[in-house]
């Protein structure tokens, strides 16, 4: 992040004029009408310090600030033992009182509210431009302190303005209007002289980047129109929050959207999540079946997009919306598309015809519309003809013969399209601009991974495995969401200087909304996972932007964090007291978890095991204890325990599995005819003929044995009670990844995995069972989620304040059950 460059001093300051086109925005400043008239007031109490430009009116004016009351404003100033003190962690350093470049604070003679520069007054408060080096253009600071130092000098306290360029957002400043700049909390000391005129701020928002700057808008450029300042809500009242409504974008199995909606609960606000879009089939299916409250969308992002423009084309004419009845009982009558049970591989088994097929009356070759039942955009029988598409049941036929209909080819069917997008408006199936309180998402972004060879640093957005991002804000810019979080991984601010990352926060500034951003380990709120990831929060210009919750738990992991925004790390500062519960081990979430073999198949088991640990007895919650999860539609089924199933082994692999050691560290290296030297490579024992398996194949294959060079103890690895997961991952093989269970030969199951995430055990997944892997490893950590949610809730009352950090009244996994009292829970451990 950039920040100003140093002032000129007094000598070069005659030696650097500045070019026209400042002086020209430095008129026009000028030539507003102040406030009130101080012409008179200065010609009687000027006061010219010892050192002046010659030919220039510089000055500190009026009557200086009283003795006692400067010393109260700012006592560094009278102290010479005084040093320059600093933010906690996650800001950006701040000066008590201003410094020198090397620290000291500067003392001071006496204080002034006014000055007087070539014949201009600027009061405390007021704005102006700074002299920058030659051929850069000034920089803009606010004046916060006048001063004349010890020896006479006249100085000021700036607080600088920074211009997108000099921000995080770096080369996307093009997506900035050039008028903003925003307000950093960087504060230094300047000779008076080096103010070259006024220039007028207004504000326009209360916007962050990079958690420390605030947003204004210059009104001294070319352009002199005058910006509109909208003035916040009385902080003293706190507004009353209605249900907010979220959208789940790239929503995966709806693990970001259900930790939102607890954590929004506990902090006194109902979430929802309306609308939940994404293109895996199996993770809609989970996400349904768990939240079924939901409409769930089943498409690309961006096709769901051009729907969303349609859609209100559509109501205008078919349902004439302004008149409709919004009626809360009247529900929308869409089906979804019945299906047999899933195979192993995941294919459903058909529908066989409906019974009254063969006494339809329907002739040969015309087809009556008995219903429609869903509405897409996009080209859903691949004919090459993208539009409008409306999912059709025909009358005397079943299930089975449901298909995809252009609008255009329903022409003669206008009754039916409108009974559809009549109780389709009154559903609220789809939202309007205006209509979600709340878009989160993680924008898939595979380009910037490390696996990809071919992943293209000079031109991130050109790659199409990057283009979710640009559709991610467009949806933002078209539905214009009061908060927005969006999660990825850390690779976005590493990979091409962090292009990325810049451009999400960039667009958001851009589209008008606040940004704030913060990196958040996993393991810091509950779980035996580092898990790193980045959370980019946005906010309209009048809502509290919400904060980063602080960390609840110690954090084992270790991980790398991009240099340059270290800083963003959301942490307690090194120095800064703090009460953190014992970090979580492997042990702790999945010892209670009954033994299962590498062939199970069961979905659902009997637990037959007792809880051992606090967090064991809260993931066991049933679903009608756990905060927020909507128990209506869903039949409980106590004591049941879903997904403890490993993905099955072949034949090889498990038997190289069988030979791991069960101790702490085992893998591949612990083998027969393995050393490894004390360069921690590893290497054949010629001493030892190579084992083979009962195949005939080598006990240790030789991928092993090469990769990350020889160096890594990864292939085969056996993880251990007392150990963490570095990071939940969507492939469960041991190939090149410690996820073997401590004792069993076997791979992690499912559910241990969701544990590691921290789902309850009441979530339910579905999908063959590699999907079902995919969906847990490509989560967002359910307890970051109620984290944010917590904070996100705080926000929409108004309770937050202007820091960035926050400190969470609970802790995971205690926070799930609706009593929050409780320390033993209805656990059912029958058989």
């Amino acid at each position: 992040m950039g920040r100003p460059r140093k002032r000129m001093t007094p000598n070069q300051s005659d030696q650097n004029p500045i070019d026209s086109s400042k002086s020209k925005r430095a008129k026009e400043a000028e030539a507003e009408p102040e406030p009130e008239p101080e012409e008179e007031l200065l010609n009687q109490q000027k006061r010219r310090t010892q050192k002046n430009i010659p030919d220039s009116e510089l000055s500190l004016v009026g009557p200086p600030v009283s003795a006692s009351e400067a010393l109260k404003r700012w006592p560094s100033r009278y102290s010479n033992s005084s040093k320059v003190s600093s933010k906690k962690k996650g800001t950006m350093q701040s000066l008590e009182g201003g410094s020198t470049e090397e620290g000291e604070v500067l003392q001071a003679k006496c204080h002034y509210n006014k000055a007087m520069v070539d014949g201009c007054v600027y009061n405390l408060g007021d704005s102006a431009y700074v002299k920058a080096d030659e051929g850069d253009l000034d920089y803009i600071a606010r004046i916060v302190e006048l001063f004349e130092s010890t020896d006479g000098e006249p100085y000021f306290t700036a607080q600088w303005f920074y211009r997108a360029k000099d921000t995080v957002i770096k080369d996307h400043k093009d997506l900035i209007d050039k008028k903003r700049v925003f307000l950093s909390d960087i504060r230094d000391d300047n000779p008076l002289n080096c103010i070259v005129s006024k220039i007028k701020i207004a504000k326009v928002g209360a916007n962050s980047i990079d958690i420390c700057f605030n947003d204004l808008e210059t009104n001294g450029g070319d352009n002199d129109t005058s910006s509109t300042i909208s003035s916040e809500s009385d902080s003293n009242n706190v507004p009353v929050v209605p249900e907010m409504r979220l959208l789940d974008l790239y929503s995966g199995c709806g693990a970001m959207s259900t930790g939102l909606c607890i954590g929004a609960s506990l902090s006194g606000v109902k979430l929802v999540t309306g609308w939940a879009v994404d293109i895996n089939p199996h993770a809609c299916k989970s996400l349904k079946k768990n939240h079924p409250e939901t409409q769930v969308r089943n498409e690309a992002a961006e096709d769901f997009l051009s729907l969303l423009k349609e859609w209100p084309i559509l109501c205008k004419k078919y349902a004439q919306g302004k008149e409709l009845d919004q009626s809360p009982d009247l529900v929308i009558e869409v089906e979804e598309e019945e299906e047999g049970e899933e195979g192993e591989e995941g294919e459903e088994k058909g529908e066989g015809e409906n019974d009254n097929d063969e006494d339809s009356s329907v002739s040969d070759g015309e087809f009556e519309v008995e219903k429609l039942l869903a509405i897409c955009y996009g080209d859903p029988n691949k004919a090459k003809k993208s539009g409008v598409y409306f999912k059709v049941r025909w009358m005397g036929y079943g299930p089975k013969y449901d298909t995809w209909e252009p609008i255009d080819g329903l022409s003669d069917c206008q009754e039916k399209v409108k009974e559809f997008v009549t109780k389709g408006y009154r559903s609220n199936i789809l939202p309007f601009p205006g209509d979600v309180d709340v878009i989160c998402g993680g924008p898939p972004c595979q380009g910037i991974s490390g696996f990809n060879r071919f992943r293209n640093p000079e031109a991130p957005l050109e790659d199409v495995k990057n283009r979710q991002l640009v559709v991610y804000m467009n949806i933002i810019d078209y539905l214009k969401p009061k908060y927005v979080l969006m999660e990825n991984v850390v690779d976005i601010l590493k990979f091409a200087g962090g292009f990325l990352g810049r451009y999400a926060i960039g667009r958001l500034v851009s589209m008008n909304y606040q940004a704030r951003l913060g990196m958040m380990a996993a393991g810091s709120y509950g779980l035996p996972q580092f898990r790193m990831r980045v959370f980019l929060w946005g906010a309209q210009p009048l809502k509290k932007l919400p904060q980063y919750p602080l960390p609840t738990h110690e954090d084992k992991g270790k991980g790398g964090v991009p240099n340059e925004f270290e800083e963003i790390t959301v942490a307690y500062a090194k120095n800064q007291p703090c009460e953190l519960e014992k970090a979580l081990s492997l042990g702790d979430a999945i010892s209670d978890l009954p033994q299962v073999n590498n062939d199970a198949k069961e979905d659902e088991r009997n637990y037959g095991t007792t809880a051992r640990t606090e967090f064991q007895k809260f993931i066991r919650l049933k679903r009608n204890n756990v905060v927020s999860l909507d128990t209506t539609q869903i039949a409980s089924r106590p004591g049941l325990l879903y997904d403890h199933r490993p993905l099955e082994l072949n034949v090889d692999d498990f038997e190289r599995v069988c030979h791991i050691p069960k101790k702490k560290g085992a893998n591949f290296r612990d083998l027969s005819g393995v050393l490894v030297g004390d360069d921690n490579k590893v290497k054949w024992d010629p001493s030892v003929e190579r084992v083979l398996l009962k195949s005939g194949k080598p006990l240790v294959p030789d991928y092993a044995m090469t990769f990350v060079r020889g160096t890594s103890p990864k292939p085969f690895g056996r993880l251990w009670w007392d150990e963490i997961v570095n990071t939940v991952v969507t492939r469960a093989e041991p190939h090149n990844q410690i996820i073997i269970h401590p004792l069993q030969d076997r791979v992690l199951t499912v559910r241990e995995n969701a544990r590691l995430q921290g789902f309850p055990d009441c979530y339910q997944l579905f999908g063959p069972i590699k999907e079902r892997y995919i969906q847990v490893g490509n989560a967002v950590a359910v307890p970051v989620g109620i984290a944010l949610g917590y904070t996100l809730g705080l926000a929409c009352q108004g309770l937050s304040d202007d820091q960035p950090l926050t400190k969470l009244p609970f802790k995971f996994p205690n926070c799930l059950s609706q009593s929050s009292s409780a320390l033993v829970v209805d656990v059912d451990d029958s058989d």
